[in-house]
């Protein structure tokens, strides 16, 4: 039977960030999915750090060019016009969802038009189904375009972002009208329950961000004092408090060093900081690097640390644990789903900076515990976030929405994925 095509869409893709969603597009066409990517913005070039990066970039469609082109985005729309029912349903729709006040309201037309243009792509090309990726402005425009186009469509909540203003993304609307909604976490799927009616509790399943376990098997290596964090580098993040527990465990470890992989916004500061703290010689920034060249820097660490304020169930963490690695994170919103504390690392206060200390210098003391937490990590990532696995029940789900009827299961455990 031929594959029925699906449309992937999220607000940039690809990113050097995101390549969770990347991985998942992988093992669903491997399983035989007709999947066409598609992004509302384009990705800055230095998102683009490998050949996989590179190919899925220039494959994909990206929304906002094309709707900045006035040709283009009036045709759009007059194709879209021939089913006025649909055209103007999804007109009123985007009016009754807009959040309150001026600029809320032009945004929203903003969502308007490019859903015409993404509609029109997806009748082309003859998608059945379209899903997105995150719950705010990307899961607005896929909601409008689902309508126009008449094709059903869902979307992965992650957090924490869209939970903190549940009300401004009219969550509500988002889950009642998606055919399912795929949580990453028994908490994202709390959150989708307190800010949905009940009637949609059902349709909201568990679909965990996966890795590829095998491409994270730890090499053996002289054993030290190597910490990696791996992220954006923005406030978010809690870096700051990183840097500032390194200076402690400087007189205590003198050989510490840190690595951290990613870029952004506050990278320049946090440079400044790490000079002005001492750290110049101990703390090395590398940008944003490939899966491959993360994986390979992992192999050669002795622990992840990220100190984050807020967070879903982060995909690095789960990088690290495959590779063996002991993690340090912080106590937020879905990490204990993967991370157990004194197990597999340690799951501390967010922003306590002396339990981040002490949390590191307990690690780097003791190799044994780093050794068998990692073992602990391992099996736990390997059991409950391989992709391949997630993959399979998310097309399973894919499958049963086309034809109509949802599993009872919430996970791939009780259900033929």
């Amino acid at each position: 039977m031929k594959p029925r095509p699906i449309a992937y869409l999220t607000g940039e893709y690809p990113r050097a960030t995101d390549t969770f969603i990347q991985r998942e597009v992988a093992q669903l066409r491997h399983l035989g999915f007709e999947i066409h990517t598609c992004s509302v913005r384009s990705t800055d070039p230095s998102h683009h750090v490998g050949p996989e990066q590179q190919a899925e970039h220039a494959s994909t469609f990206v929304v906002q060019q094309s709707a900045k082109r006035p040709f283009r985005l009036i045709a759009a729309h007059a194709r879209m016009m021939r089913f006025p029912r649909q055209w103007l349903g999804a007109a009123g729709l985007a009016w009754s969802t807009s959040p309150k006040g001026v600029k809320s309201r032009l945004w929203q037309l903003f969502y308007f038009l490019q859903a015409g243009v993404l509609a029109d792509h997806m009748l082309r090309i003859g998608v059945q189904h379209l899903h997105n990726h995150f719950g705010n402005s990307s899961c607005s425009v896929a909601m409008l375009a689902a309508h126009m186009a008449k094709v059903p469509f869902s979307y992965t909540a992650h957090g924490p972002m869209e939970f903190f203003e549940p009300h401004h993304w009219r969550l509500d609307a988002k889950i009642a009208r998606a055919s399912f909604v795929a949580a990453i976490s028994h908490f994202a799927r709390a959150q989708c329950m307190l800010f949905s009616d009940k009637s949609h509790w059902s349709k909201i399943k568990i679909v965990h961000c996966g890795v590829e376990p095998e491409l994270y098997e730890k090499h053996d290596h002289e054993p030290g004092k190597h910490l990696v964090f791996v992220g954006r580098l923005a406030a978010i993040k809690g870096v700051p408090l990183l840097l500032d527990a390194l200076v402690k465990l400087k007189s205590m470890h003198a050989d510490v060093r840190l690595t951290l992989i990613g870029d952004g916004p506050e990278r320049q500061e946090l440079e400044r900081r790490a000079d002005t703290l001492g750290l110049s010689e101990a703390v090395t920034f590398t940008g944003y690097l490939g899966q491959n060249d993360v994986a390979a820097t992992l192999k050669t660490a002795d622990i992840l640390v990220l100190p984050s304020f807020a967070e879903g169930v982060p995909v690095v963490l789960m990088e690290a644990m495959a590779t063996g690695l002991p993690v340090i994170a912080s106590r937020v919103a879905g990490v204990q789903e993967l991370v157990e504390d004194g197990a597999s690392g340690y799951v501390l206060p967010p922003g306590d900076v002396n339990a981040l200390q002490v949390a590191i210098d307990k690690l780097l003391t003791d190799e044994t515990e780093r050794v068998n937490m990692g073992h602990v990590g391992r099996t736990k990532v390997i059991a409950d976030f391989d992709i391949a696995r997630e993959a399979a029940w998310l097309g399973h789900l894919f499958a049963c929405s086309l034809n109509g009827h949802l599993p009872d299961a919430l996970r791939p455990d009780n259900a033929h994925a």
